[in-house]
């Protein structure tokens, strides 16, 4: 009987662990518009990226199905990806739909409503994406104006509130009343106009019940927080073969606490961060957006403190901490800085 106890345990601690991975979410702008270098792929780029996950058997997921696994404690199988797409511009229907759909990989497109109401030309139509709709396309609420949702100068919270309500309640309508009643339900996600957010906007979210999307870096797990999924931003840049490939075998960092929450500096600049680990981490190393490394502060093997050498410059900047997981993976959180 004790044999078949110890059994079942090692037997359930190893599907456990082989579960426990969590998933990579890449988020992409444009593609093949070389006049925006910060926010476009090429096409030889995506290709690649999408040939490597076919042939190394990666499961492309709609980020709603791994945000429904999270919600629900379920374990995410290893090498689980999700491929989002911020803006639902022009480029998007014309390079990057053809070769997903040739792929048949799902995928997910955020859509800010107004542009393509007002049928602008650099945006998609709304018969272009129920198109991709029947061709494993999800659709996500990215505001209607993709205005800025964090504290205006010398707005009130009453007046923030009804500023960001509006910005999603009247987006998700026009998602469903052209999309289907359907759309961005299961569950509901709002992702954040230049990936910038605050705790009260956090807040006035999940009153309404969505899951708040950014654009800062880390993996995804069990231990999210639903307000702050984060994906990793694909540009020329950083689409590079090795970095594509680092990416996608991170892992979310067992972070147990960390202070402050709030990205937005009131004063202090450069800021200090303070993270407490769920267990040590050897040689983690932390590093600003620009590469430059952060000097690390220990209190004890699972607390420390980090703070830049120098002012963190307009409008964002971010914190990078990572360090070396099992099978050749890396614990990776990057921790968001809003600048005003």
């Amino acid at each position: 009987m004790i044999l078949k106890t110890l059994l079942y345990m090692l037997i359930f601690s190893f599907f456990t662990s082989l579960f426990a991975n969590g998933a990579v979410v890449f988020m992409y702008h444009r593609f093949d518009e070389s006049k925006y270098p910060s926010t476009s792929i090429t096409t030889k780029q995506f290709q690649y990226q999408l040939d490597y996950l076919e042939k190394n058997n990666y499961n492309v997921w709609h980020i709603s199905k791994i945000l429904r696994y999270i919600k629900a404690k379920k374990p995410i199988p290893p090498k689980t990806v999700a491929l989002t797409i911020d803006d639902a511009y022009i480029s998007v229907y014309k390079k990057a739909y053809p070769l997903l759909k040739k792929k048949n990989f799902p995928f997910s497109v955020m859509v800010n409503t107004n542009p393509v109401d007002n049928k602008s030309e650099s945006y998609m139509s709304w018969d272009m994406m129920r198109e991709m709709k029947a061709n494993k396309a999800e659709f996500a609420n990215h505001s209607q104006s993709h205005d800025y949702l964090t504290h205006k100068k010398n707005e009130t919270d009453e007046a923030f509130k009804k500023r960001l309500t509006k910005e999603v309640l009247n987006a998700q309508l026009r998602l469903q009343e052209e999309l289907g009643e359907d759309t961005n339900e299961n569950p509901k996600l709002f992702v954040y106009p230049f990936g910038e957010f605050s705790i009260k906007s956090a807040e006035f979210l999940k009153e309404l019940d969505y899951i708040g999307v950014t654009q800062t870096s880390g993996a995804v797990g069990e231990s999210s927080d639903l307000m702050s999924i984060r994906r990793f931003p694909m540009s020329e840049t950083f689409a590079t073969k090795d970095g594509f490939k680092t990416k996608l075998n991170t892992l979310p960092m067992p972070i147990d606490y960390l202070s402050p929450f709030e990205p937005t500096l009131k004063e202090e600049n450069p800021p200090k961060l303070l993270i407490k680990l769920k267990r040590p981490l050897k040689n983690l190393k932390c590093y600003m957006s620009s590469g430059e490394p952060i000097p690390i502060k220990w209190f004890s093997d699972t607390e420390f403190i980090i703070s830049a050498n120098r002012t963190l410059k307009k409008p964002r900047e971010k914190y990078t901490c990572t360090a070396p997981a099992p099978n050749k993976k890396w614990y990776w959180y990057s921790h968001l800085w809003i600048i005003k």
